[in-house]
């Protein structure tokens, strides 16, 4: 991922360094094993003294690479010659990917912890500003269009606990993709057995994988690229609401504008909801890669490595931009300014149409059938909304109404009873 879109802590993660590190610490554990598998034989204790001080550079490997045509032979070449005469036993009777996949196990378990954070944290913005705004009276929209009046602390709950559904997904994923495998060239341990396997991973605090083919199974990586992208969706759809909101005609809340920003090179007066366009913009690549995952999972027999290529890009990618992402998104909850009075001015737009239900139930009560009642608050409502007429003074007017409690039915208290009930529901996740 560009450097535009990385946050150092989980960028470190992902680097040549880091990923060679794992391949390191793999090939060390495989090692201290070894007695026990052979049956004594083996390293000795000089000798695993020496595994474990050997090093490798990415240079140096890059540079054996270039002979190799092979990453992990060339790896295997450089931290065996580190190690000295010991530097025999690196790498004995293990393949390419028990290192490989193990050690990707190991870079994605600390990856999670980063993740797994921000995704908290993100539940806890989410619910502190729901609470602050619970509330803070509002209209709600379907397809849009104003429907009936709410509170901008019940659409920030809602986000919080879609936030709190992922970061569940998350955890889930991250937890099953944490296994390894040690298993050999075509998954039988023909050079080891299963109980050097279960020792090596205990060791890495990795679970084994059931039957692993010589490759971990796919679908384990496709599960976790799966939890990112929909994690990116509910980023994508707080982002939506936030560029609605900011629209010149609707102005109820604005994302973060910093002392010295500007909105447009040409337009000085512009304001842009710029983050939560960037949010929007970069969640479609976490869906895109979604589907890359989703291609890697059917493998040719026992293995093939068409999922190498592909997962250099879109692991490394989607577990940087997912971390980039909530991090964009908490700062823009936590510091979004909420137009209160601008929220109260547009209940007003329709002139009062949005109270038709309450009038349509008013009047079911009072004796009229429901079809009746419909056509008669659609008939008005309309009138009210095109003719810029209060819908109260309508029915004021209208025998058809007459013995209704306007006070009652036109009163904002009657929707918003609930919402303390409604956010206090947050406590549940807290």
């Amino acid at each position: 991922m560009i450097p535009r879109y990385t946050r150092p802590a989980l960028g470190e993660l992902w680097t040549d360094q880091a990923r060679m590190e794992t391949w390191r610490r793999v090939e060390v554990a495989a090692c201290e094993e070894l007695p026990a598998l052979l049956g004594g034989a083996g390293p000795a204790d000089a000798d695993l003294e020496a595994i474990r001080a050997a090093t490798f550079t990415v240079e140096a490997v890059d540079e054996r690479e270039r002979v190799t045509e092979h990453d992990m032979a060339a790896f295997v070449d450089v931290l065996a010659a580190s190690a000295g005469p010991a530097g025999r036993w690196i790498h004995f009777g293990l393949t390419s990917s028990d290192v490989l996949d193990t050690a990707l196990a190991l870079q994605l378990a600390a990856v999670g912890e980063v993740v797994l954070e921000g995704a908290g944290e993100l539940v806890a913005t989410l619910a502190r500003r729901a609470r602050e705004h619970t509330g803070t009276l509002c209209v709600g929209r379907t397809h849009g269009v104003h429907a009936e009046p709410t509170t901008f602390g019940i659409k920030l709950a809602g986000f919080a606990f879609e936030a709190h559904r992922n970061h569940r997904r998350l955890q889930d994923a991250f937890a099953q993709v944490r296994v390894g495998g040690i298993s050999g060239a075509v998954g039988t341990y023909a050079a080891t057995d299963p109980d050097y396997e279960l020792r090596v991973l205990t060791r890495l605090g990795l679970e084994r994988e059931d039957v692993s083919t010589q490759v971990v199974a796919r679908d384990r990586h496709a599960q976790l690229i799966g939890a990112i992208a929909l994690a990116g969706a509910g980023l994508e759809r707080i982002a939506t609401e936030v560029r609605h909101l900011q629209r010149t005609e609707v102005r109820e809340v604005q994302e973060p504008f910093r002392a010295g920003q500007k909105g447009s090179s040409a337009m000085p007066h512009k304001r842009n909801p710029i983050k939560a366009e960037q949010i929007s913009g970069l969640a479609r690549v976490l869906r895109a890669n979604s589907q890359a995952a989703l291609e890697n999972v059917p493998l040719w027999h026992e293995r093939d490595i068409s999922h190498s290529s592909v997962e250099r890009v879109i692991l490394p990618d989607s577990t940087i931009l997912l971390d980039y992402l909530q991090h964009r998104t908490i700062d823009l909850v936590a510091g979004m300014t909420v137009n209160e009075n601008r929220m109260l001015d547009n209940l007003q737009l329709t002139h009062g149409a949005l109270f038709s239900q309450r009038v349509l139930l008013a009047l079911v009560e009072a004796g009229s059938s429901r079809d009746e009642a419909y056509r008669t608050v659609q008939e008005l409502a309309q009138r009210a909304w095109d003719e810029a007429i209060s819908l109260r003074r309508l029915l004021e007017e209208d025998e058809r109404a007459a013995g209704l409690d306007l006070d009652a039915i036109f009163s904002f208290g009657h929707y918003i009873r609930h919402a303390e009930q409604i956010v206090a529901r947050l406590d549940e996740i807290a």
